[in-house]
């Protein structure tokens, strides 16, 4: 006998649907611990850093300065020029190189406690808090109706942020832009309107990023999220849930024999759900939208304490020491295996090289421009003239004499102010002229090089080539 067809819907009925998940509002609960510990000190030496390197001076300037306008770039004693690039490159990959490194290792503890998305994050949960109570209290205040308590909390919550937020945006242009004269400006409301510009885009970022996008910024538009998972392995250690040992969860009371009612470890209280500031349950597994922050260790080893049971029912651990393939104490020996050492070394080779660069940096510059205008010239007495401009740049912080001598041609004289005093962390441009009878040497185009040497110290030299026509 033939089932009945359901009954569908008629043609121009509408239908709900979403293309996206509706957010959720994550009222992430305080905790406490090891791992907590650790974010507040990370969160406290990242802003002191970020903060308070901004107004330290060196030599008479700021210690830390992007001059883009004179292309000049201060970090504490060096002075580095758009033809140091190399520098920022290697630096590139260092950074590159270690995130793979600890991702390989240990996951993303970037995300968890370095990353600028969860230290402000962090900073404006605490401001929350300490305005609005924890998360019960949140709740209970965004679902009252509005009064004059709800409206001052909230008012006085969003002043402190935004507070902080323009604050860190104009701290973050007083790396570019003289921070001291730059307050001085903004004391004056003399401030330009690109600086103005600059300190609300980055406020607006930071206010609207850790204030309100969140743990959006970590699932969606962070794209280390997606490919996060290319550098772990089952020797990876991650934040894992002990299904063995947790399974089957329930309720029960402190004095209860939990073993005898076939009960495992987890008390099922949600309190690793709760304190997850992007709304996981760990317990569902490693999923692409936990950050690493270990906000449910610390909360599940809170309840294991109370209930008197032994921690680490959630724990970092590696997929095989979960599966039994060796026990927790031999997760350190596979943490160090051929990948990270291989890893390791080629980091610290590039370190090395990084640093060796650093220090066998020679103190001086030299470009050569040539004269495109007239490329040889004819003098009253026969011989024949090229013309260059030779960029000196002094890279140190104290003012340079060199000499300029040149070579390749045999005869071939040179015609420059000598010597040439460049300032401190300055260039100068000087013009350069060399000439030559052509009776000796042949038409066409020959190599020459110009060497611009310190006077008082004959290491800091260097050489650059050019090209002298004849016809």
């Amino acid at each position: 006998m033939s089932q009945p067809l359901p009954k569908l819907a008629p043609v121009n009925s509408p239908v709900d649907f979403e293309l996206y998940e509706v957010r959720r509002t994550i009222y992430a609960r305080a905790v406490h611990g090891w791992f907590a510990n650790w974010r507040i000190a990370l969160v406290v030496v990242t802003q002191l850093v970020f903060y308070g390197t901004a107004w330290l001076t060196w030599n008479g300037r700021q210690a830390v300065l992007f001059d883009l306008a004179a292309r000049k770039f201060y970090v504490f004693g060096l002075v580095f020029w758009p033809q140091d690039f190399i520098f920022l490159t290697a630096l590139l990959i260092i950074s590159a190189l270690a995130l793979f490194l600890f991702t390989t290792v240990a996951g993303r503890l970037w995300c968890g406690y370095a990353c600028p998305q969860t230290v402000y994050t962090e900073i404006f949960m605490w401001i929350e808090r300490t305005i609005e109570g924890d998360r019960v209290q949140r709740i209970k205040l965004d679902r009252a109706g509005l009064d004059v308590e709800k409206l001052f909390k909230k008012a006085f919550k969003h002043l402190v942020w935004i507070s902080l937020s323009v604050w860190t945006g104009f701290t973050f242009v007083g790396y570019f832009s003289p921070i001291r004269g730059l307050m001085m400006e903004f004391l004056q409301t003399r401030l330009g309107p690109w600086e103005s510009f600059w300190i609300l885009f980055y406020g607006f970022a930071t206010y609207g990023n850790a204030g309100w996008m969140r743990e959006q910024v970590c699932k969606y538009m962070c794209p280390y999220a997606r490919f996060q998972s290319v550098m772990f392995d089952s020797d990876t250690l991650i934040i894992t849930y002990d299904a063995q040992r947790g399974e089957p969860r329930g309720s029960r009371s402190k004095s209860a024999d939990y073993a005898k009612a076939g009960l495992g470890s987890c008390v099922d209280c949600g309190i690793c759900v709760q304190a997850c500031p992007t709304g996981i349950d760990i317990r569902d597994g490693l999923q692409y939208e936990c950050i690493g922050c270990a906000a449910c260790i610390d909360g599940c080893d809170q309840v294991m304490d109370k209930m008197g049971y032994p921690r680490g029912l959630i724990r970092y651990a590696t997929e095989n020491s979960i599966n039994g393939k060796y026990p927790d104490r031999a997760i350190l020996g596979h943490v160090m295996r051929p990948r990270t050492l291989i890893y390791t070394a080629i980091l610290l080779a590039i370190v090395a090289a990084f640093v060796a660069m650093l220090y066998l940096r020679v103190p001086l510059k030299v470009d050569v421009i040539r004269d495109r205008t007239a490329l040889v010239r004819e003098l009253s007495d026969g011989r024949l003239e090229n013309v260059y401009r030779l960029q000196i740049m002094n890279t140190t912080e104290e003012p340079r004499q060199f000499r300029v001598t040149a070579g390749g041609i045999d005869g071939m004289e040179l015609v420059a102010t000598q010597p040439v005093t460049v300032p401190a962390a300055d260039a100068v441009t000087l013009p350069v002229a060399l000439r030559i009878d052509p009776a000796k040497t042949t038409a066409g185009s020959h190599p020459v090089q110009f060497h611009v040497e310190d006077s008082a110290d004959a290491r800091v030299r260097a050489d650059e080539k050019s090209i002298f026509y004849v016809r």
